[in-house]
């Protein structure tokens, strides 16, 4: 496994590659756990070279706290992708991907970016198109590999591609789960076990979604906002019941597998969020 700081030894190296040689990358802020380590898999089972970046990036944290609290286990990480032998490992400092000073890209992703995560995270999608933006020009993967826990945010990516006129493909990889069915998540290290036994309220009303989809979209808000009412600890950020291709709020079900529920809750100052898609 080859390591890089910069993305000059980066391209340097990848361009002792045959061209025909196809390539897989997926962009990580660390943390990594085994949904992160899945993409990897599926990249080495679809590609010739997998490439792996950790770069906290702050352009799009649009609350510096955070930021700040956003775990940082660079060298567990190195030895998890080690393990399943990814290829190539880029881990830069800020300043090799932005210029000093530099703010995030303004970017147009229309009703993709205007609910949810653009709505309670303002400038968040704009940072993070501008970072993976970087990344594709710098690595120019065959296919990029991303994680359906991020629904909105790999619907967006799969815009930024149209709009790059690039034909690099895409990947959503379905959320893995602990065995309790709380969504993987890098935020998860911070909580204790009786929060994450208390977060699973989230997974659950997904569930309930799933198994009562037939009350139809209202009762089912009524439900969630229900049962997140009645939780000491957690708060509901949002619950939202969008299309799946244009992220834009529904009141009826689209084709099937065509909607998705969302939901962001914070608990004990944590946030997260999870996602199904019907």
């Amino acid at each position: 496994m080859k390591i890089f700081k910069t993305k000059t030894e980066l391209t340097t190296y990848l361009n002792t590659f045959d061209s025909e040689k196809s390539v897989g990358f997926t962009p990580t802020m660390g943390a990594l756990h085994s949904g992160h380590l899945q993409l990897i898999e599926s990249s080495k089972r679809e590609c010739d070279i997998s490439i792996c970046s950790i770069f906290v990036n702050p352009t799009q944290f649009n609350n510096s706290g955070d930021l700040e609290k956003y775990p940082n286990t660079l060298k567990a990480d190195l030895r998890k992708l080690k393990k399943v032998n990814c290829d190539i490992v880029y881990t830069p400092f800020i300043d090799d991907l932005y210029a000093k000073g530099e703010k995030a890209k303004e970017f147009n992703f229309g009703s993709l970016a205007a609910s949810m995560e653009g709505e309670y995270r303002p400038g968040h999608f704009n940072g993070m198109a501008t970072i993976v933006e970087k990344f594709f020009n710098i690595i120019n993967p065959t296919k990029a590999f991303f994680g359906q826990k991020d629904l909105q945010q790999l619907q967006i990516v799969k815009a930024l591609v149209k709009q790059m006129q690039s034909d690099i493909e895409i990947i959503g990889i379905p959320t893995i789960r602990e065995g309790s069915g709380l969504a993987k998540s890098s935020r998860n290290s911070l909580l204790s076990a009786n929060a994450k036994t208390e977060a699973l309220l989230i997974s659950k009303c997904l569930n309930f979604c799933t198994e009562n989809k037939n009350l139809g979209i209202s009762e089912l808000q009524k439900y969630i906002k229900s049962a997140f009412e009645k939780s000491r600890n957690l708060e509901l950020e949002y619950a939202e019941f969008v299309s799946l291709n244009q992220m834009k709020e529904i009141k009826e079900w689209e084709a099937e597998n065509q909607s998705a529920v969302c939901i962001a809750a914070y608990i004990y100052g944590v946030r997260l969020i999870d996602n199904i898609i019907l």
